[in-house]
């Protein structure tokens, strides 16, 4: 129960926090979904929370959604997370846990890079980066660092930016879990645990929208980097003692 409750009220600090910055609750939530449920049964647990969890952000900010934006990058991601939970469930759990401590890790200076470029994106190139984000979202659970700059690049911010990207990702959420079904993967153990993740993070979503108007662009990306070092080494350490 100890575990449970923890994971409870860490899940209403993510659900808060990625529903100011667009990212973050995976980068929170999984070293704990990791050292209680281990990494097989975290991703598909994380992929059911992250569901409610942006759904509940979709409501939050649901005026604000970019149509048209959302479709583009669906049209590629939501096939390529179907094939990315394919490889996953292929991979051996000590991989998993590798695979997304160094992903978390790496996406600080990838992070920055995309920033410093300033590049602004038109739809088609949405559909072209939809593919491979996908894909490693099928894997790695969360590519939140990535889709923040690259859904704010096409010019994207505050309540239209993350009504959108949760928009997209509850898509790609959805796939999975559909993905996850049709392997097996997804007991009735896990869709428990999965709906007390959702319950938290969705709570969070909703305390959120008055703190975002209040978030300056510096504190944000600290808040980025620092969710990704510290989720990443944890989840390296973790390998590291299995």
């Amino acid at each position: 129960m100890t575990g449970y409750l923890l994971v409870l009220v860490v899940g209403v600090m993510a659900g808060t926090l990625s529903g100011v910055i667009g990212t973050g609750s995976s980068m929170m939530l999984m070293p704990l979904l990791v050292f209680f449920f281990g990494p097989q049964q975290a991703v598909p647990i994380m992929a059911i929370g992250a569901v409610m969890g942006n759904l509940g952000r979709v409501c939050a900010w649901r005026s604000e959604i970019d149509w048209k934006a959302f479709g583009a990058y669906c049209s590629t991601a939501v096939p390529g997370a179907a094939l990315g939970v394919h490889t996953l469930l292929a991979l051996p759990a000590h991989f998993v846990d590798v695979a997304l401590g160094v992903f978390f890790i790496a996406m600080i200076p990838t992070r920055r890079w995309l920033a410093r470029r300033a590049v602004k994106i038109q739809l088609w190139q949405l559909a072209l980066i939809g593919g491979p984000v996908g894909f490693l979202t099928g894997i790695v659970v969360s590519t939140g660092p990535i889709t923040v700059p690259v859904f704010t690049s096409y010019g994207l911010e505050r309540g239209a930016f993350l009504a959108t990207e949760a928009a997209g990702s509850l898509a790609v959420y959805a796939t999975k879990i559909v993905a996850f079904k049709t392997f097996g993967a997804l007991p009735l153990s896990v869709w428990s645990k999965g709906l007390i993740v959702g319950a938290a993070l969705m709570s969070g979503s909703f305390f959120a929208r008055s703190l975002v108007i209040r978030m300056k662009p510096s504190t944000f990306r600290w808040l980025v980097d620092g969710l990704m070092l510290a989720s990443g080494s944890s989840l390296l350490w973790a390998a590291a003692m299995r």
